[in-house]
């Protein structure tokens, strides 16, 4: 189902580098709509903080392809990030920063008291795997309400879930209206509809539509890695465990002294490293450190198309990532 982009006023897509938010941003100009007029929009899971649970390299790459299609980028972010919401402790949830065309805007961090002291917990519920709630899905909804920019116009919000990636996923509607949209109301009127449009795509059309524009995978893809959640993601597999502890053996060594300082482990049958223990190091990882360190440089070095693109090793992989 696609909607008549010609009746929204204002294209947003949630763009978290990966590849299926990026084939989305190319299915948009597909569609014949004008890069200048599609607002990327990346959420900073580490609130601009040292780095984390995500890569250091995914902002910079958003803000590179961003940069080359000629699209506006804003970040937004949770202050204090994933790491100041797992460390809270009888504070309340960090405010929410939003790079807007007026410059930043801060709503909330006065809300409820509350302690965590935990990982976030493998589960289909963002109560308890509160990664995504925490750093993405209410961030981009403070986004929207936050501006008076979005009142009394429509607006498409664009992401970029598919029904192959799991069963949660695959009932999604492809079209509804967003969270955020209030175009029933009687004050403060915004009409948001969430589209959906590669929800029915193939890994592999995915791959295709990339492949057709040029545009280089975001690095860990090309270190082994068949999706771009955050690095130090809860739902990593036994090989992602293993190749992230070779690769960044001190973020690594955080995560399971966090757990024994929690007494509460990520996964539920016992300690990070245990876990990676019964995984093996993506080969792409070992055969390429050139690739590693520049997975985990700050900024983008290279350019973001090509002429001479391959698929890169991570690709048809594992799955692991959030549902």
């Amino acid at each position: 189902m696609t909607p008549d982009l010609t009746f929204y006023d204002s294209i947003v897509l949630a763009c978290s580098g990966g590849k299926d938010s990026v084939a989305a941003w190319l299915h948009l100009l597909d569609c014949g709509v004008p890069a200048e007029t599609i607002e990327i929009w990346h959420h900073d899971v580490d609130g601009h903080g040292s780095p984390f649970m995500d890569w250091p390299s995914t902002r910079p790459y958003v803000r590179a392809l961003a940069a080359y299609f000629g699209s506006p980028c804003y970040l937004s972010w949770r202050e204090g990030g994933l790491r100041g919401e797992i460390l809270r402790d009888n504070m309340p949830t960090g405010a929410v920063l939003c790079e807007t065309p007026d410059g930043i805007v801060r709503r909330g961090g006065n809300g409820r008291l509350g302690t965590r002291l935990r990982f976030p917990q493998v589960s289909a519920s963002l109560s308890t795997r509160y990664c995504s709630a925490v750093a993405k899905i209410d961030v981009a909804d403070m986004a929207l309400r936050a501006q008076d920019r979005f009142l009394n116009r429509r607006t498409l919000f664009v992401t970029g879930e598919r029904a192959e990636e799991s069963p949660n996923r695959a009932r999604y509607a492809v079209l509804e209206p967003h969270r955020t949209d209030t175009r029933s109301g009687t004050r403060r009127r915004r009409h948001v509809d969430h589209w959906r449009p590669v929800h029915a795509w193939s890994e592999a059309a995915v791959w295709r539509i990339l492949e057709r524009y040029g545009v280089i995978p975001a690095l860990p893809y090309q270190i082994g890695f068949g999706r771009l959640s955050c690095a130090l993601c809860v739902f990593m597999s036994f090989d992602q465990a293993a190749t992230l502890r070779f690769i960044m053996p001190e973020r690594f060594a955080a995560f399971v002294a966090y757990e024994r300082e929690f007494g509460c482990t990520i996964k539920r049958d016992g300690s990070l490293d245990r876990f990676a223990d019964r995984g093996r190091i993506y080969p792409a990882a070992l055969a390429r450190p050139d690739l590693v360190a520049r997975a985990l440089m700050d900024y983008w070095d290279g350019a973001v198309v090509t002429g001479r693109w391959t698929l890169p090793a991570g690709a048809f992989g594992e799955m692991a990532g959030p549902g």
